[in-house]
């Protein structure tokens, strides 16, 4: 073989391997699928609960699906509408709508309906509840927050909040007891967790917020009081966390982790009380994304054991 042929093939080969990672990375950026998965583990953790331990394959199957083409489709949705804002931030420049990675992008409202339409429908014979709550997710994150409350009110994540308190009941209706207690006590908890999580970043972000013309809560304030208000969701967040352990299959397994942390949560947001500094901020948003993630885990291990 020659050096020119080998040389040609060996670029070849990197051209494939770099046009797969792009691509790759625009299906996940464009469909926010880190974020797709964190409301998938709390999906899980309505089913968990719901069920009072292991909710089956079939169950689990049929959370990770549906509410997966849901909320991936109701992000592309998100991405659609926002992306002249989203030029206006250096956080949200790179989003493949923005960039021009997707030259054309008039199919994605076209994607994004479609991915939320099918599973409701599919579903909506079979199991009302869980087509309910796929859709009320989808609504209240595009309609009311991405277009009705976010370019006009500070109480915009709030109020979209919700949409993950719906991800949470659309994994209990999964498995046939939407209004079980303990997922409504998840949804609860979803509803607080969301603000701080989103205002913890919006301190780190908030000139780029001001900038875009988004008014959310750290904006409208200063930094110090902004970092009180996080903790008026941080408190209740920790508080209704550590008394799920009342639960019916819920013990220490589940209660150790979700303990350390909360008290982390905690000790990041009055450092960020202390010091309200991009610093602070970016621990507290962080510690939020393990705190979610510790919570929903524990709940599904401690659950899925037989003791």
């Amino acid at each position: 073989m020659s050096f020119t042929k080998a040389t040609g093939r060996t670029f070849e080969n990197q051209v494939a391997v770099t046009g797969w990672r792009s691509t790759l990375h625009t299906v996940m950026v464009l469909f926010k699928l880190r974020i797709v998965f964190l409301l998938l583990m709390a999906a899980t953790g309505g089913a968990f609960l719901a069920a009072g331990g292991w909710p089956g394959w079939r169950a689990l199957l049929l959370v990770w699906v549906t509410g997966g083409m849901a909320a991936a489709g109701a992000s592309a949705l998100n991405q659609y509408w926002e992306r002249n804002r989203d030029g206006l931030m250096g956080r949200t420049r790179h989003r493949p709508l923005v960039n021009g990675e997707i030259t054309d992008p008039r199919w994605v409202p076209i994607v994004g309906v479609a991915l939320v339409l099918v599973p409701v429908l599919a579903m909506l014979p079979f199991n009302r509840p869980l087509s309910f709550f796929l859709l009320l997710g989808a609504f209240i994150y595009v309609g009311i927050y991405t277009v009705w409350l976010k370019p006009r009110t500070l109480l915009n994540i709030v109020i979209g909040g919700a949409a993950g308190s719906a991800a949470v009941l659309s994994g209990s209706a999964a498995v046939g007891a939407w209004n079980a207690v303990g997922a409504l006590a998840l949804a609860a908890i979803l509803f607080l967790w969301t603000p701080f999580h989103f205002w913890s970043l919006a301190i780190l972000y908030r000139d780029e917020y001001s900038r875009a013309d988004v008014p959310m809560l750290p904006t409208q304030t200063t930094p110090h009081r902004a970092a009180w208000w996080v903790m008026t969701h941080t408190l209740p967040t920790g508080i209704l966390s550590l008394l799920l352990v009342v639960l019916p299959g819920l013990g220490w397994l589940y209660f150790l982790p979700v303990l350390a942390i909360t008290i982390d949560l905690f000790y990041r947001n009055i450092q960020l009380i202390r010091d309200p500094s991009p610093l602070h901020a970016r621990k507290l948003f962080m510690s939020s994304n393990y705190y979610l993630l510790v919570l929903l885990l524990a709940i599904c291990v401690d659950l899925a054991l037989p003791w």
